[in-house]
């Protein structure tokens, strides 16, 4: 009999497919007596159902034309096979003509694709194809097993056929797939649920803020124990009384907070706690509630929280502008950047009172101590300008075409510098409360040398409950009104 042959590519550029034959002789194969004659055969079988049974029609996978413009290759649409043998113990000794012709063959949905010319049919044209039916062992028909026994026991593998491997791989599609005892499903999810249970338990996060709290106890009390070691000895007593930690000041700098250094303290202090509050919303937020654009320019969108960072800010900035201004114009700069050499030991001093638990004599109305004075200077003059040139990079506000600054460095310089200012203002105020709250909240929120009065305990208590309904209020919800005064505000 004469079956197509599948050609390939050329052997050499420019020549026909190979090989040059397109279809080959085969031999017929033979009917099968010697299979069937013993086991399965019919004293008189039907010549229909022989001819029937010997060859099938499948369809043929059709590829891309061999010549530009061809048609697909091969040309051909179907061709006759040899059809299965049907195995003697899947028989039946007087089979129903009907039931085997229905048993023989099943009917299976063809995928189809994309048609092989423009504008023509899904291809190829026929939807269904009958291939033959799956072989049924002889363990899949015995009795059904008692299910508590068969949750428990393997499926039995299928027995061995003796049929060429394309007939098992035309036949797979038609068996469906062995479901799950319900038995096996749920241990599988109980295995699934247990196993995320453990892997939530041991992961690495949950234990690493514990570690880190552990190191720093630990350096803690290695530089309290050196601390006070060293101020023991008669090199640390000799180095504590030449140098005491407080600054040396100019004969000209001015004693005491004038009333705009107490009012701009609380400003300040206010917008920092604002300005870290939505940084760290911005810094997590994944699908903003809403978002702002300005008028001219709907299509940029920004979340209503960077809105409302920005828009602080902007504020801070105006702050720091006048308080820079005042700064120096009223000499109270003096008290916050170094005039001398001796500040740098003095610091140091400072720092080993501080570790030794025998902290410095402090008179904040008058002077500071060295370490305070560089710790203002580079809250002042190096950690705000450092916050506001990476803020402002990375801003929608900073134009495009200014590629002088990478948005990479910004980046990696915003967020370390916000820690810094949330490091500082942690130390700031517990100094604030182990050292005389009362006299240095006076000196902060009252602008008096008082260190008995309440004034400016009550002030404080004030700030804090402004500063506390700004946090809560820091939301979409109340936001989104006042930023849709200023452009659109939009929920996606």
């Amino acid at each position: 009999m004469q079956v197509p042959v599948r050609q390939g590519l050329p052997r050499v550029s420019g020549g026909a497919p190979w090989p040059p034959v397109e279809v080959a002789e085969v031999p017929e194969p033979k009917g099968g007596a010697s299979t069937h004659s013993a086991q399965a055969e019919d004293p008189a079988p039907n010549p229909a159902h022989s001819a029937a049974a010997e060859y099938v029609t499948v369809p043929l996978r059709r590829g891309l034309p061999r010549t530009p413009g061809g048609q697909p290759w091969p040309a051909a649409e179907t061709a006759q096979v040899p059809a299965p043998k049907i195995s003697a113990q899947a028989e039946d000794p007087a089979p129903n003509p009907a039931h085997s012709a229905a048993a023989e063959y099943v009917t299976v949905p063809l995928r189809r694709g994309l048609p092989r010319t423009p504008g023509g049919q899904p291809w190829p044209a026929a939807e269904t194809a009958q291939v033959p039916a799956p072989k049924i062992s002889a363990q899949a028909e015995a009795p059904a097993p008692d299910a508590d026994n068969s949750a428990a026991k393997e499926p039995a593998a299928p027995a061995e056929s003796e049929e060429p491997a394309a007939h098992v791989t035309a036949a797979a599609p038609a068996t469906p797939a062995t479901p799950a005892t319900p038995a096996a499903a749920a241990g599988s999810t109980a295995k699934r649920a247990g196993g995320g249970t453990e892997a939530s338990k041991s992961t690495p996060h949950s234990t690493k803020p514990w570690i880190w709290g552990g190191i720093l106890v630990v350096l803690a009390a290695i530089g309290v124990l050196a601390a006070r070691w060293f101020v023991g000895t008669d090199t640390g007593a000799d180095f504590i009384a030449r140098y005491s930690g407080a600054q040396p000041l100019p004969e000209s700098a001015p004693e005491g907070f004038p009333a705009w250094l107490t009012w701009s303290h609380f400003f300040n202090m206010f917008l920092m706690a604002m300005i870290i509050k939505t940084g760290l919303t911005q810094r997590r937020e994944k699908k903003p509630e809403a978002y702002w654009a300005p008028r001219s320019r709907p299509r940029e969108k920004i979340s209503v929280n960077l809105w409302l960072h920005v828009v602080l800010d902007v504020a801070w900035v105006v702050l720091g502008a006048i308080f820079y201004v005042l700064l120096f114009a009223t000499g109270q700069w003096m008290r916050i950047v170094p005039t001398s050499w001796e500040t740098f030991p003095n610091a140091v001093s400072a720092g080993i009172q501080y570790l030794s638990l025998d902290w410095p004599n402090e008179n904040p109305w008058v002077f500071y101590n060295s370490l305070q004075e560089l710790s203002y200077f580079l809250v002042v003059f190096v950690a705000s300008p450092l916050a506001i040139i990476s803020g402002a990079r990375m801003s929608p506000l900073w134009p495009k075409q200014w590629n002088f600054i990478s948005m990479r460095v910004a980046r990696a310089l915003h967020f370390p510098t916000m820690l810094f200012f949330v490091l500082f203002v942690i130390i700031h105020v517990a100094l604030v409360f182990t050292t005389g709250v009362r006299g240095n909240l006076n000196a902060m929120f009252a602008a008096t040398d008082d260190p008995t009065g309440w004034t400016g305990t009550i002030l404080f208590i004030i700030a804090i409950a402004v500063i506390a309904g700004g946090w809560s209020l820091a939301r979409p919800m109340f936001v989104a009104p006042i930023a849709a005064r200023t452009g659109n505000v939009t929920q996606r």
